[in-house]
């Protein structure tokens, strides 16, 4: 039975950990949070970059910093991760990164242990849930990645993923916002993918406050106009952009 990689929170233990879900359909509800290391993409403006943005990796990242991999990934059983997980006594848990989907064989060997969970998985939406996994999964987050991410277009959406969850009742897409010509693109992927109404959030980015909601004065009329459902950060309005939060 593999490990699961994990990253850490800032003692260096399992980023596992009980919070509200500040972002997306459940955003308020009391979770479950498990963090997975290692991601496929690189959003310049990532604000986990510890799961990915290791020593070596000359991947870009605004905030130029790169992690050492040994203080910031630790591998845990999948029995080890399904017993701190229950521990937290919650009813629904979220598996995110990284990219998690990353992980499927030891994701299905530890929910396999968790049978009585609700699952909630974040996922870039460029990866495919193994079916032990896709099986347990009760709602998908998809964040496909826009052009200002910095990740190349043929990376970050591909057709065939994007097709799949769009046709999954389970799966609802949160874009990531930085300024208003941002909604055009996402305009576009709706056109193409006819993502479900109601189904699609835009984001603002940011990693405090004042941005955040400097951001949403603009966007939030965007949403009106357009028909999308606004996406705030609740976690960094109450904790800061911390880890285990």
């Amino acid at each position: 039975m593999a490990d699961l990689v994990l990253a850490t929170d800032d003692h260096g233990d399992p980023e596992i950990f009980a919070s509200l879900q500040g972002e997306g359909p459940s955003a308020g509800q009391p979770v479950a949070f498990i963090r997975l290391s290692r991601c496929n993409l690189a959003c310049v403006w990532c604000d986990t970059a510890y799961t990915w943005h290791f020593e070596g990796d000359e991947r870009p990242h605004r905030g130029g910093v790169t992690y050492e991999r040994g203080a910031n990934q630790v591998k845990v059983s999948p029995a080890k991760a399904a017993a701190k997980i229950a521990a937290l006594r919650q009813r629904r848990l979220v598996i995110t990164g990284g990219e998690p989907l990353l992980q499927c064989g030891a994701l299905a060997d530890m929910l396999a242990i968790l049978p009585d969970i609700e699952v909630e998985v974040e996922t870039n939406g460029t990866t495919k849930a193994s079916a032990h996994v896709d099986i347990r999964v009760d709602q998908y987050n998809v964040s496909p990645k826009l052009a200002h991410s910095g990740n190349l277009r043929e990376l970050a959406l591909i057709e065939e993923r994007l097709d799949a969850y769009a046709t999954d009742p389970r799966a609802f897409f949160k874009f990531v916002i930085a300024q208003p010509e941002d909604v055009d693109e996402v305009l576009a992927l709706q056109r193409r993918y006819m993502f479900k109404r109601g189904h699609v959030f835009l984001m603002p980015e940011g990693t405090d406050s004042a941005t955040l909601r400097e951001r949403e004065e603009w966007l939030a009329p965007l949403c009106l106009e357009h028909g999308f459902r606004m996406s705030d950060r609740l976690h960094i309005h109450l904790y800061g952009d911390e880890r285990a939060t």
